[in-house]
């Protein structure tokens, strides 16, 4: 099958050109004749992207397919750009086996829209007692080569120590949920000026920067990589940067949310706001930003975490923390960080698709846009607008922070090895 794409801006620069695909590969970049029955999407101009590769979903199955399918949330990456999305462990049962790892990516195959690559835990059930099944796990269907516990903290340190090095004999990363429990009981804000004033037991910036300062350390010394999620403090940036500089190993994500939003959204007193780790000050957010534009934040990952109703509409203490991020991702770095001059669009592609595929160990994603490239690829109107609805999302749930906002870039197509699986907002 052929597909060629019209009057396309790879990267967003110099003049628009034609791309041709064929059997799922780029074969030519420039002006080309369009083969026989080939599908044609004219861009217009837009700007071609390498796919999106998110290090960080959660797809709930098994265990809460009310909530989210791999279905659903497949149809929600689509449709936001990504060609492959890492589905993280704590579902139930928990993805601490190849069993439910090989399952997982099984129903991601069979659906068939993007990669859905498995998170294997780190702990047999996330409970931080004794180590998962690592090698299995490795060595099974799936190849799993990325693990976390992520939604709770490998807070043992001997424990977090002897999973880096099992790790760097699988060639895998261990990316860690960075929260000291012992400092957050109880926690249900930013520990701060809102936090305080509105009566919120308070979340301090340092149980996230003492166990990445930690990590750092225990992954230098093992001369193993570490990946830390969901960075939001300022103080963890400086961690980051202490840490790379003494060649330590390590790769950091920041999610769109904490790009964006601060814990001035507290005053609403409204759940959808209630997320871990806790949504910090503006000040967080600006270095967050210019972190990102560095290279010290190495990439962009959604946290996606959609929840039913009846554990977000509820009063603030009872509710899940979570929010929904892939359809809204580019949209969000577009509104911080395109819009802002922080990043240019292969800024975009550096930390939505080349840093997490490399992370990620993904050999086919996150590529060039090159004659002989696998055509995993996402096509963006730069100059278009959307207002969100929760509603209208593929997503079961309906719970973004973004409700109502009129948010800048739309993608327009996500291709997949060459066959187009979102299109002008309806999945192909």
């Amino acid at each position: 099958m052929s597909i060629v794409i019209k009057g396309a801006r790879p990267y967003g620069e110099g003049e628009p050109v034609d791309v041709l695909i064929e059997d799922g590969v780029i074969a030519a970049i420039g002006e080309v004749n369009v083969p026989e029955g080939a599908e044609v999407v004219d861009a217009k101009g837009q700007v071609l992207l390498p796919g999106f590769v998110d290090l960080h979903t959660h797809l709930r199955e098994p265990g809460r397919e009310d909530t989210e399918t791999i279905d659903s949330g497949s149809a929600a990456a689509a449709l936001g750009g990504y060609t492959a999305v890492f589905a993280m462990a704590n579902t139930d049962p928990v993805a601490d086996n190849s069993l439910v790892t090989d399952h997982v990516w099984r129903r991601g195959q069979e659906v068939g829209l993007v990669d859905v690559h498995p998170v294997g835990a780190v702990t047999v059930g996330l409970k931080g007692e004794k180590l998962a099944e690592l090698g299995t796990m490795a060595k099974g269907t799936a190849a799993v080569r990325v693990f976390s516990d992520d939604g709770v903290c490998v807070a043992d340190p001997l424990l977090m120590r002897r999973a880096l090095e099992y790790s760097t004999a699988l060639d895998a990363v261990i990316a860690q949920h960075a929260e000291e429990p012992r400092l957050t009981v109880g926690a249900q804000a930013h520990e701060g000026e809102q936090a305080s004033r509105l009566g919120y037991p308070g979340w301090p910036a340092s149980a996230e920067e003492s166990i990445v300062a930690r990590d750092c350390l225990l992954a230098l010394h093992a001369n193993a990589r570490l990946h830390v999620c969901h960075v939001s403090t300022s103080g963890t940036v400086d961690v980051l940067r202490w840490a790379k500089e003494r060649g330590t190993k390590v790769s950091a994500e920041v999610t769109p949310h904490h790009l964006l939003l601060t814990d001035d959204r507290l005053e609403t007193y409204d759940p959808v706001n209630k997320v871990n780790p806790p949504l910090r000050t503006g000040g967080d957010a600006e270095k967050l930003r210019a972190a990102l534009a560095e290279g010290v934040v190495d990439c962009v990952a959604t946290d996606h975490a959609p929840h039913a109703p009846q554990d977000k509409d509820t009063e603030w203490a009872a509710a899940r923390p979570g929010m929904l991020g892939l359809q809204t991702a580019l949209s969000v770095v577009v509104e911080t960080m395109v819009k802002t001059g922080l990043l240019d669009w292969r800024g975009v592609a550096r930390v939505m698709s080349e840093r997490p595929a490399e992370v990620g160990n993904l050999a086919g994603h996150g590529r060039p846009i090159e004659a002989g490239e696998p055509a995993n690829l996402t096509l963006v109107d730069p100059d278009a607008e959307w207002t969100v609805r929760g509603a209208e999302l593929a997503s079961i749930a309906a719970n973004t922070p973004y409700e109502g906002m009129r948010l800048p870039g739309v993608v327009t197509a996500t291709l997949l090895r060459g066959r187009i699986t979102a299109r002008e907002g309806k999945i192909c």
